[in-house]
């Protein structure tokens, strides 16, 4: 039996405000540095910013509050879904 802690979850997160040109992409490929995470961010062409991520559920969402914490002042809404992990990625990226 696979242990809850083994799970690998995707969370896709869609963040509107201020937040292109601003580095916000390059601040969440540094903090996902400090967690066991993978996945993607990208600006999106409607002004939001597109992060995927997967992992373990406690490290994704530390790795999302500490996004939160660091670019909160430019972030007004978020939206989250979770998906069936995809696993293709090996690191944290910047997707054009």
């Amino acid at each position: 039996m696979r242990n809850m802690a083994d799970t690998i979850i995707q969370k896709i997160v869609h963040f509107s405000g201020m937040v292109q040109g601003v580095g916000f992409r390059f601040t969440a490929c540094r903090v996902a540095g400090g967690y066991d995470v993978v996945g993607i961010v990208k600006n999106l062409p409607d002004g939001r910013v597109q992060c995927i991520v997967e992992g373990q559920p406690r490290e994704v969402a530390a790795f999302l509050a500490e996004l939160a914490r660091c670019m909160g002042s430019h972030i007004h809404k978020t939206t989250q879904q979770t998906a069936p992990p995809t696993s293709q990625w090996r690191n944290f990226g910047v997707a054009y």
